[in-house]
């Protein structure tokens, strides 16, 4: 990777950030000392900046220049040859990040070689540039509308590349990770009158509804299939 795409990686992330709303132009002024306007030229590829100043701009984003390399996470052979490892990563990051960075990685799932080669993808355009099998651990209230499904402390391998209503096998439903308010659930879903559904396993818990605005798509607001649910290490 050269220069200009390094610097072209950092605007891309740096525009994520402000999107989500975990970043802003003013507030990477206050961290960098440079001026607004000059951030925001940058921002909008109307200039270019010094090595110095990325390197300012690493340091008060917490981020460090593996991170703006292509993921060396995709679903890579494990250590020592025969697998596939996964990433395990937060919440937010499987939400958010198109492209899981080396330090988002909290640690990676090892799977038999040509465990994944046959899972199926269907993802809407935009998804199909996404890194695309990540995984997350499943938080105690989360598990508990799934029950027995998932146990607290599960850990769930998400395709991010399978973000469509239809059945993967029409004997089976679904199971997805849902962007459900500022975190993800686990649920079954069906899309009725303008507003995803989410099913719980556990009937003691109540069905969700989550209205699909104007202009998205429920796609929108699937994060991925459920590939494979590990509830014990």
């Amino acid at each position: 990777m050269n220069f200009t795409q390094m610097h072209e990686r950092l605007r891309l992330e740096l525009l994520r950030r402000i999107q989500r709303g975990t970043a802003s132009v003013s507030l990477l002024a206050r961290q960098t000392g440079f001026g607004q306007a000059h951030l925001s030229n940058f921002l909008r590829s109307r200039r270019q900046l010094s090595i110095e100043a990325m390197d300012r701009i690493l340091m008060a984003q917490h981020l460090s220049a593996a991170d703006l390399l292509p993921s060396a996470h995709r679903v890579e052979p494990a250590p020592g040859g025969g697998g596939n490892a996964v990433p395990v990563v937060s919440h937010a990051v499987a939400l958010f990040e198109p492209v899981i960075r080396p330090s988002a990685v909290q640690s990676l799932v090892h799977l038999p070689a040509g465990a994944l080669q046959a899972v199926h993808a269907r993802a809407s355009s935009p998804r199909r540039a996404w890194d695309r099998f990540v995984a997350v651990r499943v938080l105690s209230d989360d598990a508990k509308p799934m029950d027995p499904l998932l146990l607290p402390e599960a850990i769930v391998l998400i395709d991010r590349h399978y973000n469509s209503l239809l059945p993967y096998r029409t004997d089976r439903l679904n199971l997805y990770a849902v962007h459900h308010g500022s975190h993800i659930a686990f649920r079954y879903v069906d899309f009725l009158s303008g507003r995803l559904v989410l099913r719980p396993h556990n009937s003691a818990f109540p069905v969700s509804l989550i209205e699909v605005g104007p202009g998205k798509s429920p796609n929108d607001l699937l994060i991925g299939r459920i590939v494979l649910v590990l509830n014990e290490l």
